[in-house]
C-alpha cells in the first residue's frame, strides 16, 4: 500500500512528496485546484490555506478535510 511519508511546501501549488516506496518528486496541484470547482477544493486556491497541510492517514490533508489518495498524488508527476 502506497503512503506519503514526507511532504514539504516548495512554492506556488507545489509540494515535494516522498512515498514509502522511496520515490520522491515535486507534485504540482495547480491544475487540480483550478479544474475542480467544488467549494471545498477551491479553498486550496488561497496559497496561505494551501500551505497549511499536514500528514494524516498516510497522505496530505488540509484543515478543511480535503485530501488526495497517495496514488492520485503520484500520478501528478
Amino acid at each position: 500500500m502506497l503512503h506519503v511519508i514526507d511532504a514539504k511546501y516548495i512554492g506556488d501549488y507545489k509540494i515535494s512528496v516522498e512515498f514509502n516506496d522511496g520515490y520522491r518528486f515535486v507534485a504540482d496541484f495547480e491544475s487540480v485546484i483550478k479544474s475542480d470547482h467544488r467549494p471545498i477544493v477551491q479553498q486550496l486556491a488561497d496559497i496561505k490555506f494551501f500551505k497549511d497541510f499536514t500528514l494524516q492517514v498516510h497522505t496530505i490533508t488540509w484543515p478543511n478535510g480535503v485530501d488526495f489518495a497517495p496514488e492520485y498524488i503520484k500520478d501528478l508527476q
